[in-house]
């Protein structure tokens, strides 16, 4: 009776690049969230006095709700963490706070008309409820590598 010879099995290649570039992805997708919050947020402050006909129009508030939207959305798939919502919240609010205060020299970046006021309520409540939502989310299923 003869005996087939064992198969073996190839070595797998190494795969211990993965794992950093994993991590570099995920950090840089956190940073590009936090740049990306501080510019939408100076768009928002330069759009808040826009006027049409003399009347205020508020399209800064539409676009704070749906960048807001976006860079939550991006922060967590970029992140892979739920807790990754806050990383363009806290620039974003920092800066609508710092904007809010007046200057020695007695300047106003946004002014507390319905604009200014619906835009920090609107924002703020934008990634609060993102971040509501990314909590009541199922867990990711776990990834391999």
């Amino acid at each position: 009776m003869s005996v087939a010879p064992q198969e073996q099995e190839t070595p797998r290649p190494s795969r211990r690049w993965r794992r950093p570039l994993d991590v570099g992805l995920r950090l840089a997708g956190g940073v590009l969230s936090v740049l990306a919050a501080t510019l939408t947020a100076v768009l928002e402050l330069l759009l808040a006095p826009l006027r049409v006909g003399g009347y205020l129009i508020g399209v800064a508030v539409l676009v704070a709700v749906v960048a807001n939207i976006a860079l939550s959305w991006f922060a967590v798939e970029a992140v892979g963490r739920r807790w990754a919502v806050a990383l363009p919240a806290l620039p974003w609010v920092a800066i609508m706070v710092v904007a809010a205060d007046r200057t020695s020299e007695g300047d106003v970046l946004l002014v507390g008309n319905w604009v200014g006021l619906t835009l920090v309520v609107g924002g703020a409540m934008t990634f609060a409820v993102m971040a509501f939502r990314s909590v009541l989310a199922p867990a990711p299923a776990p990834r391999r590598y």
